[in-house]
This record gives C-alpha cells, structure tokens and sequence, in this order.
C-alpha cells in the first residue's frame, strides 16, 4: 500500500518558503549533451538535408524509408484497415471539435479612429504549418485530431502531418477525415529540423505545432531561437492538474481524475487542494484501491512522487493557490463549480463538476486539449484557431483627416527625433496646401 499521507500537507502550518517549494514542479534538466545533440542533429539536416534525415530514421526509428511521404493511396486504406468503432468514436469527437473551434473564427473589422481616418484588420491563414504528432507505444490519436481540425477550419492552404515511422493506420485514418493529404514519417530533432529548414523533398513550414519528447521540446526550442520566419506553437511541459475538492466530493471520482492524468508521463504532476482532510485520505484509499488494476502502474508510481495534497481552511484559499500554481488542467470537484469561474484568474482548461472527467476533455468534448504547461497558463492560452492565422492591420487616411492630424504626428515625431518623420508629413501638408488649398480645421 502507497504511503501518499507523507505528501499531505496543512497550507496554513507552512512558512512562505515552503508554501512556494510544494508547488515546484518537477525540475527537467535539459542538459549540455541534449542541447549539443540537438544542435549537432539541426545542424546536419541543415547540411546534408534528406541524406541526414535517412541516417536518423535508421538509426532512431530502425528503418529505412524509399520515401518519407505516405503515399494517397495508404492514406486512402486506412478506413479498411481500423475497427468500426474506432471511426465511429473519431467522428464523433470531430464532429465535436469543429462545434466548438469553428465558433472560434473571427472575421475583420473597420473603424473610423478620426473623421476620414480608419484602421482595419483582415485575417488570413498562416501559409504553411507542421503538425508534429508523437508516438511511443501507442499512436496520439486525440492530438492529430486537435491540431488538423483548427488548421484546416484556419484555412491553413499546407498542412504536414508529422510522426515517427512507421505511421498507424489509426493517424493516417484521421489524415483522411480531416483532408491532409501530406503524411511524412519522421519523428525527434530530426523531424523538426526537416519542417523548419526543409529538405529537397519537404517543404519549409512557417509555424510548427504539437507536443514530443525532451529532444522533440530543445529541436522547437532551438529552431524558434535560430531560423528566421519560423515559429512555434507554446513552450511545453509535463502534463498537470489541479483538483479542488471539498467534504462533499466524490473520493472514487478524484482518485480516478488524478491517476488518469498521472499515467502520462514520468514527470506529470497532480495536486489537490481540498479544505477537507476526511476527504483527502478518503482520496488516498481510492488511489491505493485503483491503481493496482492499472497497466502504467509504475509510470504513475514514478510520478506520484511529484504530486502534492494540500488542506486549507476555505475554498477561496484553494483558488488563490490554484492561480499561484497556473495549472494546465484545473478540476472543480465541488458543488455549483460554474458558480465561482470568477475565482479562476490562470488555467489552460478548467472541467466544471463531478461529470466531467479530464479524459473527455482529452479526447471528445470539443475544447482543445493542447495547453499552456509548467506555469505557462498565466500568459498563454489553448489551442485554437487563431493561432493558426494571422491579423493584419490596414490604415487608410483622406487628404482632410492627414492635414487635420499633421501637426499631432509632426510634434510626436520630434519629441523622438525622428525629423524624416516630420518630413514624411510636411512634404504631404505643403503639397496639399498649394495644390488643394487644404488647412487644417
């Protein structure tokens, strides 16, 4: 049986220090030789550009590729080739997405700042994108349908599906559904030095997007410092969450919420905060009753020591400390949760009640599942369309409304010494007043 009351604690009995050293995350240490690895691996892409990218698919993926596209026609058979119930959960899910991220399209608008003066924005796709889409043991289905449905409803008009070799039939259906007809088989560093340098045979991209390993993080992290016109989506974590819960919360239900988000990685963290310290045992129990029966038993043995149970006195302690942390994923396991939203001041994506598990959120609800990590929530946002576009300002002056605000834009400029500012302004204001006999009202 887990000793998890050994990772209780009382947030009032605290000092300020240690208040702040139960909410660290777990340190990832990218190191000097991943750094360097990395940058060697960009470097030899850069060089040598497809001859790298065979070298590294045989030795990191053991394989040797006649070519890294996934031809039409496999793209095409996967529907024959996947469970029925697994299109069927699919298109369910997709449909849910586009629910929600096509009432996420914006259009342009147009004001009028100043009589005859008006600024704009239009909005256009971003040109070509990468949608890098990991793969361990299992394929990360959920996470190609998150980032081809926004990029396709963004009208993004070159989208690269990007995934270590061989790719599942169950990524390639998803391709299909969502009319990706660029499927490439690579994965690590090498993969996204091919999108942001390209390749004789793969093309440039201007934004990358999609989450990896800590080779997959430093190549993005590299790339985004390194190579000009190239962007990525939000720096990346661990995955997280953050439960409160209070003496009417159901102990099975947070017990199962908090090992759902353990199992996925080493380094995941989970902390509950609860002003009950009958329900946090009661929570303990529960855990040490499931997670026997679970196949990442030891994932999440390994990164249970990195989570936290913390006891407060009110409910409003538990949201000052819950936007103290910045939770990627934050659980509201208490009575009338829609009732204090007011209180969630950072978090990636909040689940309302004991009736929504983190994992539908994951896989079917509709939101995006692509979060801030790491503290990240306070400044960044979900995934959404948006961020698959760009806004473009547009200005437009009349002759009136340019010798109205001359004087204004000329005084501006000079106390910045920009006297070619100036100029830009009386060349105009002269011209029009001999030759339109304009002035200033």
């Amino acid at each position: 049986m887990l000793n998890l009351n050994k990772n209780i604690f009382y947030w009032n009995s605290l000092t300020k220090e240690e208040q702040i050293n139960i909410l660290l995350r777990p340190r990832i240490n990218i190191n000097k030789d991943i750094k360097s690895s990395v940058s060697k691996i960009i470097n030899k892409v850069k060089q040598y550009g497809d001859a790298a990218l065979h070298t590294y698919n045989l030795k990191f993926d053991k394989i040797k590729l006649d070519s890294f596209y996934v031809t039409q026609e496999k793209i095409n058979l996967s529907d024959t080739l996947v469970s029925e119930s697994f299109k069927e959960s699919v298109l369910i899910a997709r449909k849910n997405i586009i629910s929600f991220h096509s009432k996420q399209i914006i259009s342009g608008l147009k004001v009028e700042t100043y009589p005859g003066t008006y600024c704009q924005q239009i909005i256009r796709p971003i040109h070509s994108v990468g949608l890098y889409i990991p793969k361990g043991k299992y394929p990360l289905v959920s996470t190609a349908l998150m980032l081809s449905i926004p990029a396709k409803l963004a009208g993004c008009s070159n989208i690269i599906l990007c995934s270590p070799p061989p790719v599942s039939n169950e990524i390639l259906y998803i391709a299909k559904v969502s009319g990706i007809k660029q499927v490439i088989q690579l994965g690590g560093a090498h993969a996204i030095a091919a999108l942001a340098l390209g390749t004789k045979s793969i093309q440039r991209v201007d934004k990358i997007f999609g989450p990896g390993n800590i080779f997959v993080t430093e190549a993005k992290l590299q790339i985004n410092q390194l190579v000009s016109g190239v962007s990525i989506d939000m720096p990346a974590g661990p995955s997280e969450m953050l439960i409160i819960a209070d003496k009417y919360s159901n102990p099975n239900f947070v017990a199962a919420d908090l090992l759902a988000q353990l199992e996925h990685d080493n380094n995941s963290q989970v902390i509950l905060l609860s002003t009950s310290t009958k329900l946090s045992k009661n929570v303990v129990i529960a855990i040490n009753n499931q997670i026997s029966f679970l196949t990442k038993k030891d994932i999440i043995l390994c990164s249970l020591k990195n989570s936290r149970i913390i006891i407060t006195q009110s409910l409003l302690d538990c949201f000052n400390i819950s936007n103290l942390y910045s939770p990627e994923h934050l659980t509201l396991h208490i009575n009338d949760s829609i009732n204090f939203l007011s209180h969630i001041k950072n978090a990636g994506s909040v689940f309302l009640g004991k009736w929504t598990p983190g994992s539908a959120g994951d896989y079917i609800t509709g939101a995006n599942h692509v979060l801030p990590t790491y503290g990240y929530s306070n400044t960044y946002s979900s995934l959404q369309v948006s961020d698959f576009q760009k806004i473009i300002t547009v200005q437009k002056m009349t002759k009136q409304s340019l010798m109205n605000l001359s004087n204004s834009i000329i005084e501006l400029s000079k106390i910045e010494g920009m006297d070619a500012h100036s100029k830009s302004i009386t060349i105009r204001t002269n011209f029009l007043k001999k030759y339109f006999r304009c002035d200033v009202s």
